[in-house]
């Protein structure tokens, strides 16, 4: 890409994440020094992701591998899609102004990355958008083959024990895997809404590696937990819904489980849905709060630094699912720290989020 083609993107997702930026919630966590290292995790982007998106190119074209993102199982999402993207141009927030990027240099990587971005994200939604942003705020990821399926396996939700069951193993899903992620949302993606013939709405919820997995931490805590993989399907009855580019819904009425009417939840490992019954959700229930309480005592009892290492390594390896899908996860380095140890003692220090005074205007500066 020319300069003007990379300059043109920059200010596609300036404009889109400043807007995403002030309409978020966001709070600092007392347990894990989340800002810290969200800015170290950007610097190994900018630095290692085109390199890394190249050799991943090479085995499997983006295009290719945003349409693998349309089966359930994986992690190539609308959330993991925006961050390959986003976390190096945020990266450049920090380092521009102190000397520590060239416009040459910029022009490079930031070339290579949107070459990777802009065919997968197209791909993965099929529908000519690059973003939810773009088209009203859906997330079309699964197409009508995996819908119907989908809805084969939904059942009446006709009592409150059931309405209840399953908010109850949801919410526990939820948060466990909020913390597994160390304090982030992308283990869980809406996708949707999908309008059906009726009048009613389908809204799909993946949760992802919530087993044993590549996640360091993931082997003490997660051995219990039955599945890797789990979609749920929720047939919702006078419910408005969006999904935005992180993954999230919102829908109005705010407690959309009242007007739920049919529910399915799916082992989808492998990309396959295999249906789990209704009778096993509170024995999933028990299995996630136990891993949730062991990993809350992990991570309190690890060091500043360790905990800064983790969560960077999260979201450091938010490109690991289109290496995996190539078939070179295991070629690549995922080690976090390595290319950001000449500023991180400095990154390492900072506390707290930043409020909207920060957001800067253009949120992402041009080459």
């Amino acid at each position: 890409m020319d300069i003007d083609e990379v300059n043109a993107r920059i200010s596609y997702h300036a404009s889109i994440s400043s807007e995403m930026t002030r309409a978020r919630t966001a709070l600092e966590s007392a347990l894990i020094p989340v800002t810290a290292y969200i800015l170290v995790s950007c610097i190994e982007s900018y630095r290692r992701y085109p390199e890394m998106m190249r050799t991943i190119a090479k085995a499997c074209t983006p295009a290719e591998l945003g349409e693998k993102g349309r089966r359930p199982g994986n992690q190539i999402d609308a959330v993991h899609l925006w961050s390959i993207a986003n976390l190096p141009l945020v990266a450049r927030n920090v380092m521009t102004p102190f000397g520590l990027t060239t416009p040459d240099d910029d022009l490079a990587r930031l070339g290579d990355i949107f070459d990777f971005w802009e065919p997968a994200a197209l791909a993965f939604r099929g529908d000519g958008h690059r973003q939810a942003w773009n088209a009203g705020l859906v997330v079309p990821r699964y197409g009508r083959e995996v819908v119907e399926e989908l809805l084969a396996g939904t059942v009446p939700v006709a009592d409150e024990e059931s309405r209840g069951r399953i908010a109850r193993v949801n919410a526990a899903l939820t948060s466990f895997l909020f913390l597994l992620y160390f304090d982030t949302r992308a283990g869980y993606q809406n996708s949707g809404p999908y309008p059906l013939s009726d009048g009613r709405m389908l809204l799909v919820r993946d949760f992802n590696e919530l087993g044993v997995s590549h996640f360091p931490w993931s082997a003490e805590v997660c051995g219990e937990i039955p599945y890797a993989n789990l979609t749920l399907a929720f047939v919702l009855e006078d419910v408005a819904v969006t999904c935005n580019d992180w993954g999230t819904s919102m829908t109005n009425p705010v407690d959309y489980l009242s007007r739920l009417t049919e529910f399915a939840i799916f082992d989808s490992t492998g990309g396959t849905l295999t249906p789990i019954s209704m009778t096993q959700l509170d024995d999933l229930n028990a299995a996630v709060k136990k891993a949730q309480r062991s990993c809350y005592r992990l991570i309190a009892g690890m060091t500043r630094k360790e905990k800064i290492d983790s969560g960077a390594y999260v979201y450091f390896t938010f490109l690991r699912p289109f290496a995996r899908a190539a078939g070179v996860e295991d070629d690549l380095d995922w080690t976090v720290p390595r290319d950001s140890l000449d500023i991180y003692e400095g990154l390492s220090l900072i506390e707290g989020a930043p409020g909207e005074e920060a957001i800067a205007d253009p949120y992402y500066a041009p080459v």
